[in-house]
């Protein structure tokens, strides 16, 4: 079976943004990859120190095909030096994963798709 890993920002870690209206979002995604016969997980990671070594443990927990970074960790122009972070260390970690990027929540079927 094939695997998906799926990084991005901790809706609840966010200011002003509904946490659990994402995160139902995130879970039907979810729930979509199991539908398309991928085994996909999620780590969703804060803005702050923890971020390298959360990403670190998810990359390195077992061989990935893909690993797909969510927009709420590439979009932003702040996020920037995050994003390279993220990318670069899916590099290292995961060098056998294909990288692939969503344009929101509900579309990291799709983009893992482009590479499975």
């Amino acid at each position: 079976m094939t695997s998906v890993l799926i990084l991005g920002i901790d809706p609840h870690k966010v200011p002003g943004m509904d946490g659990d209206a994402v995160r139902a979002v995130l879970d039907k995604e979810l729930t979509r990859f199991e539908e398309h016969g991928i085994d996909a997980s999620m780590t969703l990671i804060a803005l702050d120190e923890s971020a390298e070594p959360t990403v670190v443990a998810a990359l390195t927990e077992r061989p990935w095909d893909v690993v797909v970074i969510g927009g709420g960790v590439r979009k932003p122009e702040p996020l920037l030096t995050l994003f390279e972070q993220v990318v670069n260390l899916v590099r290292r970690h995961a060098p056998g994963a294909a990288i692939a990027f969503n344009t929101g929540p509900g579309d990291s079927v799709e983009a893992a798709k482009r590479w499975l």
